[in-house]
């Protein structure tokens, strides 16, 4: 199995989403973050007064799967999410060793297993 980190744009999110869906991808989790890469420095307001935006919104999709999933989830993502310009964003990969269920404190293979068509 295999964790996929992906930070992209927050506009981004809904097409994101709609690509992972059309090749079979249902779990994940969606988190609000800001940060800081190569994208330029903005200017915001805020009651009256100008500042610098130094650090971005964005938005972080944490993937859990099944390793031949890899190459087709980052196509994927990566053509939902490209606008070609600074702040487009980044994905990671992580290789995960272990799942449990809280519920019943068993090892979860479900990811493999739905991947793989059983239930």
């Amino acid at each position: 199995m295999k964790k996929i980190e992906a930070i992209i744009r927050p506009q981004k999110l809904t097409e994101t989403i709609k690509h992972l869906k059309e090749i079979g991808i249902t779990g994940f989790t969606v988190s609000q973050v800001v940060g800081r890469g190569q994208e330029a420095d903005g200017k915001g307001v805020y009651r009256g007064q100008n500042y610098k935006v130094t650090l971005h919104p964005k938005v972080k999709l944490e993937i859990v799967l099944s390793d031949h999933m890899v190459d087709l989830t980052i196509k994927s993502i990566t053509n939902a999410a490209q606008t070609g310009e600074n702040g487009d964003g980044k994905i990671y990969v992580y290789p995960i060793y272990e799942a449990y269920n809280i519920r019943n404190g068993e090892p979860d293979t479900t990811v493999d297993d739905l991947v793989m068509g059983k239930e």
